[in-house]
């Protein structure tokens, strides 16, 4: 038996629905993503989704919105992919990268207390695994803490929209998830969702950026607000995405061929192909959600049951935390409690022999030479490299089956016996 980690769930309904977009020989950015991103944001209960061609761009973009450049610094947190991080260094400002939580994959709101300076103009929080960040706490110590009086919006920029800090959320792993009964895209000022191949609904390649409901909190001189503010942020967003012009290819086929560029800026829209893949996948995503669900429990039991059997310790991600805070179960992360690096690393090996494919999520960032080239030393991130050096993610995708992962909780007690 062969287990990958996280092949796409793709049905003949999105074959049709690609092959529709196919024949209507309108492949690019159209009626489609247009549908897509009205579908989305009702899935986020906001008002507005711009689709593009990434997470990271989307990341990007909420940054280019909020006129945040050179000079200007962004925390975000040591235990992520890089793109949280790259984002930051694309528009030219300088990342701050800080610790986790103890026994926590969450940015430490004390660690971004101290790393605060008057340069500081938004906060990166990951939402892991699926699993949603605690918004809550973070927004009461940005509201709270003196040091956050420091912040200074730039004049004239959506940035005098807060009085405190602005929190993007790198929710690439989060869609479809809640918290506190508010749907992931709706928490957190801005929200970056990822597509991706091996994300729960893929457009192959593909993100989105959402916003909250009366974005910012009251600030007195706000430029905009309610729906002028949210035209005014998609407008801005679509102009980024497509090289500062003030018209798509759309608009120009229906007679007005005439454009303006208004700033030399970026190429990062989506296409009608990846959006109605997207929008078939949107169709069954409830069912999507229940069955990774299903899986997760499954797992939990029966991972929990060999621990015991097998007087081995694991930590594994709690995905729901009461009724109204559930994750979207992306990932299946468990930590080998007792264990280094070196025996992970065994342990994969050991899976990879008996035919299951495992990752890890994630290399700190201060590990990777980028980071590290910029002065940066996991030596002064114990809490993440703790959460690392045992952790491993077990294959979680629809396509499993209840056998599967029976036969997956099989060869991981195998295999941890194997690298004792």
């Amino acid at each position: 038996m062969k287990i990958d980690f996280s092949p796409p769930d793709i049905n003949e309904d999105d074959i049709t629905a690609v092959s529709e977009t196919l024949r209507s020989r309108w492949i690019t950015t159209g009626a489609r993503v247009l549908e897509f991103e009205e579908e989305l944001a009702k899935w986020c209960k906001t008002a507005k989704v711009a689709a593009l061609n990434s997470a990271t761009a989307a990341l990007q973009c909420a940054l280019e919105i909020l006129a945040i450049g050179p000079g200007d610094e962004v925390i975000t947190s040591a235990y992520t992919y890089t793109a949280s991080a790259s984002v930051i260094c694309h528009v030219g400002a300088t990342p701050v990268i800080v610790d986790v939580l103890p026994d926590s994959y969450d940015l430490d709101p004390e660690a971004v207390v101290n790393a605060v300076t008057r340069k500081t103009k938004a906060i990166i929080p990951v939402d892991i695994g699926g699993v949603m960040y605690d918004y809550n706490t973070l927004r009461a110590v940005v509201n709270t803490a003196p040091v956050f009086r420091k912040y200074e919006p730039r004049p004239g920029t959506l940035q005098e929209l807060f009085t405190r800090l602005p929190i993007i959320a790198d929710s690439a792993h989060s869609f479809g998830a809640t918290y506190h009964g508010q749907p992931s895209g709706s928490v957190a000022d801005f929200t970056a969702f990822s597509f991706h191949a091996v994300k729960n609904l893929t457009t192959a390649e593909g993100g989105a950026l959402t916003w909250r409901r009366g974005l910012g909190d009251g600030a007195p001189n706000a430029l905009l607000s309610g729906e002028a503010l949210d035209e005014e942020i998609y407008r801005r967003i679509k102009l980024y995405s497509l090289h500062g012009q003030d018209k798509d290819a759309l608009a120009k086929s229906q007679g007005g061929w005439e454009y303006d560029i208004i700033a030399p800026l970026y190429k990062c829209n989506l296409t009608d192909i990846a959006a109605a893949l997207g929008i078939s996948q949107l169709k069954r995503y409830e069912q999507t959600l229940n069955r990774r669900r299903e899986l997760v429990d499954l797992y939990t039991d029966l991972l929990t049951a060999g621990a015991a059997k097998g007087g081995y310790d694991l930590d594994i991600l709690a995905h729901t935390k009461g009724e109204d805070t559930k994750s979207s179960m992306h990932l299946m992360m468990v930590r080998l409690l007792g264990r280094d690096d070196a025996f992970r690393r065994r342990l994969i090996i050991a899976m990879a022999d008996r035919d299951v494919a495992c990752n890890v999520h994630f290399k700190p960032l201060p590990m990777l030479s980028a980071y590290a080239m910029l002065g940066f030393d996991i030596a002064n991130f114990p809490n993440a490299w703790s959460r690392y050096e045992n952790e491993v993610s077990l294959p979680l995708h629809t396509l499993l089956t209840d056998e599967d992962v029976k036969y997956v909780c099989d060869c991981f007690a195998e295999a941890y016996a194997q690298s004792l």
